[in-house]
């Protein structure tokens, strides 16, 4: 993970609700919470999310389970806490963080791409079997495994009744497919209230590892995983310990 956040997650982080609003997680959400659900059965659970950003899966997923969020970044957290005023927030990073508690599920959404390097997994997934219960479970969403990683193009945004508005183009591709890592690069059509748009450009360096080693770091942790693809071809790791 980079020492510097994206400029999303920091001088931007108060655009994000046009450019990833809760709605867009809904079917998401739906798919994720029964196979959370099966691999630690019906009854009340605690959930971690680290690497929360905005909270827009959290938005539905506090509806299952009662949530702490986590995130390096505080502008993020706010936009979270702005939707999700019911749930605790805690900044942190999850190589490092240390709670000192255990949880039913932790889980990973796409925030794990910014792990560009083994060793950053690796500490990641350690936090998560640190702060997992025994018998609980500990899910990773990746945006692409090696495998099913496919280079492309991304657009859209949204409206808000302030006036602002937001377009994005997001391009991802990988000028090294020797290396771990693959790019993706934005740009961004900010428009303010008083109708004045301006342009930003963040690019974003994400990990790419193939399933192998990623079932291998889950064995090494302690937390041995099994994989499935979603119906949006996302893989999910969910392991047990």
């Amino acid at each position: 993970m980079t020492a510097e956040l994206p400029r999303l997650y920091d001088d931007l982080a108060a655009w994000w609700p046009l450019l990833s609003p809760p709605e867009e997680y809904e079917d998401e959400a739906a798919d994720l919470v029964p196979r959370l659900r099966t691999a630690i059965g019906p009854a009340p659970a605690v959930l971690l999310e680290l690497g929360a950003g905005g909270g827009s899966l959290a938005f539905h997923l506090k509806r299952h389970f009662r949530l702490t969020l986590t995130d390096r970044a505080p502008g993020m957290l706010a936009v979270s806490r702005a939707i999700n005023p019911e749930c605790e927030h805690v900044e942190g990073d999850m190589r490092s963080l240390r709670l000192g508690r255990q949880f039913d599920i932790v889980l990973i959404h796409d925030a794990i791409m910014y792990a560009a390097e083994p060793a950053a997994v690796q500490d990641i997934l350690h936090t998560a079997a640190l702060h997992c219960r025994a018998g609980g479970a500990v899910a990773v969403l990746p945006d692409y495994v090696r495998e099913t990683f496919v280079p492309g193009t991304d657009h859209g945004g949204g409206d808000s009744p302030d006036g602002r508005g937001l377009r994005y183009l997001e391009w991802r591709w990988d000028p090294d497919p020797a290396d771990d890592t693959y790019l993706v690069d934005y740009a961004f059509l900010l428009r303010s209230a008083d109708g004045t748009t301006t342009v930003a450009y963040d690019r974003h360096v994400e990990g790419l590892f193939d399933r192998a080693r990623w079932l291998r770091w889950f064995a090494d942790a302690g937390i041995p995983a099994r994989s499935a693809l979603d119906p949006f071809g996302r893989e999910i790791f969910i392991g047990t310990r």
